[in-house]
């Protein structure tokens, strides 16, 4: 009986000894996966980051090419107006002709502001002569709204220059293009229509009215 109780105590002497062991290798597991979760995790905020830092370059890559574009096409469009406007401007101080009258003076690029009638007014080309005046919109691609916008500037031509307040005033939208619509309004509206045909610029003044 003593040697069994001896037996019983150094196997239990033996299993408090081993406890601490198996207690410092799960404590070590558990600091190691919490360090690999850890890095997982610091990894993939680095990622996001990277990412997001590469998505804000790339997106101001992308808005620096979109101005750039712009601003590209909006030269085009100024240099495509002013081969157009060159065009028409020559062609008419060669003509000095238009709405069945001779015209003894042209006046490109015709603009004035007066604060104290708060009124600008800018103007592509006038034709005048002793009393009648011409007022030339010039486009590359003329629009229908272009014929109203016409129409509107008007008023503020008679106030602007009085001295033309009593002449008879006429309009007419010169362009390299001009849709079928846009013609038809002007037409209606007694606005003449003014195209390139080849090396010539022809004039439908026929239907023109007095403004």
């Amino acid at each position: 009986m003593r040697n069994k109780k001896n037996t019983t105590s150094a196997t239990t002497e033996n299993v408090h000894k081993r406890i601490p062991k198996r207690v410092t290798e799960e404590e070590q597991r558990w600091a190691e996966f919490i360090k690999s979760m850890n890095d997982f995790t610091r990894f993939m905020k680095e990622s996001l980051e990277d990412s997001a830092r590469k998505s804000a370059e790339d997106k101001k890559k992308f808005e620096a090419s979109i101005k750039a574009m712009h601003k590209e096409l909006g030269g085009i469009s100024n240099s495509n107006g002013e081969v157009a406007e060159a065009y028409f401007v020559n062609s008419f101080a060669k003509s000095m002709s238009f709405a069945g009258q001779i015209f003894n003076g042209h006046l490109p690029n015709l603009t004035k502001k007066d604060k104290q009638l708060n009124l600008q007014g800018e103007y592509d080309l006038v034709l005048y002569n002793c009393t009648s005046a011409a007022i030339i919109e010039i486009k590359y691609k003329a629009r229908k709204e272009d014929v109203e916008n016409l129409i509107n500037k008007v008023p503020v031509f008679k106030q602007l220059f009085p001295e033309y307040a009593n002449y008879n005033l006429y309009l007419g939208l010169a362009a390299f293009h001009i849709t079928k619509e846009t013609e038809k309004a002007s037409i209606q509206q007694g606005v003449a229509v003014i195209k390139q045909l080849g090396k010539s610029m022809v004039v439908n003044d026929a239907h023109l009215k007095v403004y």
